[in-house]
């Protein structure tokens, strides 16, 4: 499966890398283009669990490495009571 890795700033300023077993990610976010917290959010469970369906629908099992990205976004948004994501880049 073609995977991609999306790097997004967050309200502070600061950049992570998060890691996609599919290219759903681009068909859901624009590179250059901030979206409100909660919208970053919705798109970005959406999109992950996709890239995780279409996982278990190839190999028989859901891909943990897309659930472990999501744990990490909710995570680092659980520590913003707002403001902006950035997608910044996709790397293949």
């Amino acid at each position: 499966m073609p995977e991609v890795v999306f790097d997004v700033r967050w309200p502070d300023g600061s950049v992570q890398a998060v890691y996609s077993p599919s290219l759903v990610v681009e068909e859901t976010f624009e590179v250059g283009r901030a979206y409100e917290l909660g919208d970053f959010l919705d798109r970005s469970r959406t999109a992950l669990q996709v890239a995780s369906d279409r996982v278990l629908a190839r190999y028989g099992f859901p891909c943990s490495r897309a659930a472990a990205a999501l744990a990490g976004i909710e995570g680092r948004a659980a520590g913003f009571p707002g403001g902006e994501v950035t997608v910044l880049a996709f790397h293949r």
